[in-house]
């Protein structure tokens, strides 16, 4: 099993000790540091910025927003990104989701899949520097009519092939993702769960194209609290807010991916409650709601020790790759929960 780092959103006067963080990843042989975005920092500029002062861990975007920039624009990027780097870029994609797809980017939220799969086509079709046309539902190039006419990508990226992710939770994404995808990156798996939740999805789609789950990279990113096995209690609070977040507040009342996820893992009567006094604005009631079970089968907490155990869980269940997301107060707190990933991967006998 590889690690990695999730650095999430950059902007909130964390910046620096971010770079910090990458660099001590780097420094302790972690794979790779992904970046995300929202409607705030971008991810592209992010991983310029980490690449630059860093040696050899890969950089990946988690994700770039499909409807933030048309395909050929991402195919651009990806090879501007992975030429500077010297092959280190990952291209992580995802739909993002209704209320910043239509609110933010003014881009329906409709046939999700469909869109994924002919953005992809396009991408890799650009990324093989041929003349570019494609005719689809959703994307025809050149336009039909008038002066464009096929182009071809003048930049050369370090590799011919460069990892290619998509951010999926739904069973039908799942599916997709193994079909058209290297590897699926992932939020909140729970290891006892993860078959049934994700895993038979992806080997559906790997089994439509002709392959097995050899070789694809299942990628998902867990927070990650040192502490006393005793205080694990205390230490899965301090995600409360977050898990509430996504449960309770991503998308709408219809349409919540993550909501549905802690559905399907058995929590269906708590994600009622937490979805409807969060869109109700008690947040605070519904961080409260959210069962302690389901933050710690989808958080690493405790010590090296308990963190080795759950990396084994993981493992077993079907996971290939382990991004983390170091929580601390402080920088140093930060880097303790980075290096105590490490030690416990050593400890797993994974590495």
């Amino acid at each position: 099993m590889q690690l990695g780092i999730n650095l999430g959103y950059w902007g909130a006067g964390m910046d620096a000790d971010n770079l910090a963080v990458a660099q001590e990843a780097d420094r302790l042989g972690y794979a790779v540091c992904w970046a995300a975005e929202a409607y705030g920092s971008d991810a592209a500029t992010v991983l310029s910025w980490v690449a630059a002062q860093t040696e050899r861990i890969d950089v990946g975007s988690a994700i770039f927003q499909i409807p933030a920039r048309q395909p050929a624009m991402t195919a651009m990027t990806a090879a501007t990104l992975d030429s500077l780097s010297h092959g280190r870029f990952r291209l992580g994609l995802g739909v993002s989701g209704p209320q910043v797809s239509e609110g933010w980017y003014g881009v329906k939220f409709d046939k999700p899949l469909a869109r994924t799969r002919e953005y992809v086509e396009i991408v890799r079709k650009a990324m093989t520097r041929e003349r570019l046309s494609y005719d689809g539902a959703h994307w025809t190039l050149p336009l039909p009519g008038g002066p464009g006419k096929p182009l071809k990508l003048t930049v050369h990226p370090e590799r011919e092939h460069i990892p290619l992710y998509i951010a999926a939770i739904g069973p039908k994404n799942l599916e997709q993702t193994g079909e058209i995808a290297d590897g699926a990156l992932l939020i909140f798996p729970s290891a006892a769960h993860l078959e049934e939740t994700t895993i038979k999805y992806l080997r559906a789609g790997r089994e439509k194209a002709g392959k097995t789950l050899e070789g694809f990279d299942v990628h998902p990113t867990l927070p990650l609290a040192l502490g006393e096995d005793k205080d694990v209690a205390t230490l899965a609070d301090t995600f409360r807010p977050y898990t509430a977040l996504y449960v309770g507040g991503m998308g709408s009342a219809k349409q919540n991916f993550y909501n549905q996820l802690a559905q399907r893992m058995g929590f269906e009567a708590a994600a009622a409650e937490v979805q409807e006094k969060y869109l109700a604005g008690d947040k605070q009631g519904a961080a409260a709601a959210i069962p302690h079970d389901l933050i710690d089968q989808t958080t690493l907490l405790g010590s090296v020790d308990r963190i080795a155990d759950r990396m084994k869980e993981y493992a077993a269940a079907g996971v290939t790759s382990l991004s983390l997301a170091p929580a601390g107060f402080t920088l140093d707190e930060r880097i303790a929960a980075l290096r105590a990933g490490a030690e416990a991967l050593e400890r797993s006998g994974l590495a």
